[in-house]
């Protein structure tokens, strides 16, 4: 069955190109309100390529949350294969902010190949992989009119805003959703050519430290030196959250993370990775920071942190305006690992910010969203299944990383609906997810369809 598959694939590549870049001129910014029509749209466009794919009752299902209308999820299936497992398929359709424009070659969301790439906003995080899973679906359908599984594919709009939609519709209608394992594909491989199988991630909780004043703005020139600056107090607080050396000093913050084991440390540092390399191509610093006496591997994958995205308040536009802001905000992450509870992290976090607030500072903590860090098993069927089409691909044994990021919706399908969880990715460490000049190897894309097929082929067998 996949042999046909695998040479509609080849022959439709092109094709399958050309309507990723119609997905991918599809601003769906999720944490932007004024994108809102464009999320829906990349939301309809997937669809109906479930649709063309050859998929059944494909349909829109509306979220939302107590606080707000969510984004749409797009569910599609194809139940016909008797006696078979299930497989549930999962992708995002929504993306990262483009910001700063000023700093891609090209239009963001004016997809353009180049070196054997496409470079667009979610050209691999993760319209391109997401599309993978339909267009292994399509060749699989078209050629022999059946698939070797059962399939379920739910696709969401929201994972860059945390999930909330997601994970609600998992709690309250998890029988939707039901398989024997699930495939995601929004990891990347560790090095080009190097078959990839990601087995464990980050859990997360995103917040803002909010820090107010004075009843109002304030001019520094008659004030300075009296008044309290939120800016002044939210570097302070920064500073003792997070030590030079990046131990977080917030009391009781290790306590019972679970470390790596000894045969996981040892594979990690089998692998073909240079730390000058990195530094220089993939971080592009001067030095690296962080705990050194951790590797970089270790403190990427299996070591907690706290990071700063954004401080929005008083003024940042050109020119002078010398005010003494009355509110302040900090946008504060911390990625999480195994032994961490999102909750028991997040109070411990605002427990310290309220003993360390400066004089004449309110300090308010608001929880955006969160993720739990999850590890998977590699012992099962499943699991040979992708490696063994990953072979085939590439004509190299797998090897099994973790992950420094966070897909919050892999905990739910192991913890809610017990489902084991494939993480099958085919982006590059080089591939700029989240920043510009994101871009997608398309050799890669058309492996990874190929892969995908193999890997459905191969879960058919499964007994």
């Amino acid at each position: 069955m996949s042999e046909a598959a695998v040479g509609y694939a080849r022959e439709q590549g092109a094709r399958f190109v050309e309507e990723l870049k119609e997905l991918l001129r599809i601003p769906s910014v999720s944490t932007a309100p004024e994108h809102v029509g464009d999320v829906r749209r990349a939301a309809e466009f997937v669809a109906d390529g479930l649709r063309g794919a050859g998929l059944e009752n494909v349909r829109l299902i509306e979220t939302s949350t107590a606080v707000r209308k969510g984004h749409p999820l797009v569910y599609g299936e194809w139940l016909h294969a008797a006696g078979k497992p299930t497989v549930l398929l999962y992708g995002h359709y929504d993306v990262q902010p483009a910001e700063p424009l000023e700093e891609w070659k090209s239009p963001p969301f004016e997809p353009e190949e180049r070196d054997g790439n496409i470079y667009a906003r979610g050209a691999v995080d993760d319209k391109g992989q997401m599309w993978m899973h339909v267009k292994a679906l399509e060749s699989l359908l078209k050629t022999d009119g059946t698939l070797p599984v059962n399939v379920r594919v739910i696709v969401e709009g929201e994972e860059e805003v945390g999930g909330e939609g997601i994970a609600a519709f998992v709690r309250e209608h998890g029988d939707t959703l039901k398989a024997d394992v699930a495939l995601v594909s929004d990891t990347e491989m560790f090095a080009p050519d190097l078959p990839t199988l990601c087995v464990g991630l980050r859990g997360m909780i995103y917040t803002e430290l909010e820090a107010k004043g004075a009843a109002t703005d304030l001019h520094s020139g008659m004030y300075g030196g009296a008044a309290p600056n939120p800016f002044v107090a939210l570097a302070q607080m920064i500073a003792q959250i997070k030590r030079e050396d990046g131990h977080i000093a917030i009391p009781g913050f290790y306590d019972g993370i679970e470390d790596p084991t000894k045969a996981e440390l040892d594979a990690w540092r089998s692998l073909p990775f240079d730390e000058e390399e990195y530094r220089r191509h993939e971080v592009g610093s001067t030095e690296l920071t962080g705990e050194t006496m951790f590797s970089v591997l270790e403190r990427t994958w299996s070591r907690p942190t706290m990071d700063v995205h954004g401080m929005p308040g008083g003024f940042i536009g050109a020119g002078a305006k010398t005010v003494i802001p009355a509110k302040a905000t900090a946008k504060i992450s911390f990625r999480l690992v195994p032994g961490m509870k999102p909750e028991e992290t997040f109070a411990k976090y605002a427990e310290f910010v309220e003993e360390i607030c400066p004089r004449g500072i309110q300090v308010k903590t608001t929880l955006i969203h969160s993720g739990e860090p999850i590890v998977v098993s590699t012992d099962n069927a499943y699991v040979r299944a992708a490696t063994d089409a990953m072979a085939k691909v590439f004509g190299k044994e797998t090897v099994f990383v973790r992950g420094g990021g966070s897909i919050p919706i892999v905990g739910d399908f192991v913890r809610q609906l017990g489902t084991p969880t494939v993480l099958m990715g085919f982006g590059l460490p080089d591939d700029n997810l989240h920043a510009p000049n994101e871009k997608f190897h398309l050799a890669n894309f058309h492996r990874g369809i190929e892969s995908i097929v193999r890997f459905l082929d191969g879960v058919g067998a499964v007994n």
